[in-house]
């Protein structure tokens, strides 16, 4: 059993054969998903995915690409959104100074309503985070020093200072198919450090697709190539990694059920 915590269902590219890849997941033991939402005025398609499948929840949020175009987008709104039985966690927001599509300043901006909203409804913010290490973990402090939020670094692929932070504050550390490919070596040694409690597991799709399928479309059942890659990288067995993986999913998703 495992958990695609990051997928993206209502991108173009699964829209042919939605119920087909629903079905394949659930062939190679991916028996829930969390498809992420990443603009709220875009977030009924996301949310009628989740509606439509039985087993793919969602979240509410706007990604920091985006994050300039929702700025009129507040706490509120995504309080009230995430009261839907089908939204697990807010976001996907945070900070992405790699490609820097949004000005810095509302990309922030925007991280701190989501922060608020996670820190109200007690849901897990999914953050982004890319080239912007030293940013994120001041802004986390400073928020976490406001109170308690939950959270987790999607697709980690991140220095060991940011993953330390991210613990130490309670959070929880995402592995996408990156932790496959060969020349990540760093990150598959900040796997080695990050307490069991604290892994998770996704597929990021449909990008980042895992050896043996880097290159191609992503699609959740192969969030079992990362999963077992991990459990090579921990010293623990396929079937434990996914025990642990899975565990750690629902109690950081703790208002997904358990099917």
């Amino acid at each position: 059993m495992l958990i695609d915590t990051h997928c993206h269902l209502d991108f173009p590219d699964f829209e042919a054969e939605r119920d087909a890849i629903i079905e394949r997941a659930r062939e190679a033991g991916v028996t829930q998903m969390v498809t992420i939402s990443t603009r709220v005025k875009r977030f009924d398609g996301v949310l009628s995915i989740a509606e439509k499948y039985p087993n793919v929840f969602c979240s509410v949020g706007t990604h920091p690409h985006n994050a300039d175009e929702e700025l009129d987008v507040t706490t509120d709104d995504l309080i009230r959104l995430s009261a839907h039985p089908k939204v697990v966690a807010i976001g996907e927001a945070g900070l992405d100074y790699f490609y820097d599509n949004a000005p810095r300043d509302a990309q922030a901006e925007g991280l701190r309503r989501h922060i608020a909203a996670a820190r109200a409804t007690g849901l897990p913010l999914v953050i982004h985070s890319r080239s912007a290490d030293d940013d994120m973990a001041a802004i986390l402090t400073e928020e976490t020093g406001k109170g308690a939020f939950p959270f987790l670094l999607h697709c980690f692929s991140s220095g060991p200072e940011l993953a330390r932070v991210g613990v130490e504050l309670g959070g929880y550390i995402s592995f996408s198919g990156i932790l496959t490919f060969p020349k990540s070596e760093e990150l598959r040694e900040i796997a080695k450090w990050v307490p069991h409690d604290r892994l998770i597991v996704e597929t990021d799709a449909p990008y980042l697709a895992p050896k043996p399928f880097r290159g191609k479309r992503n699609e959740p059942a192969y969030v079992a190539h990362t999963a077992e890659v991990l459990a090579q990288t921990i010293g623990v067995s396929r079937d434990e990694v996914a025990a642990i993986t899975t565990e750690n999913a629902f109690r950081i998703f703790s208002k997904m059920p358990r099917l």
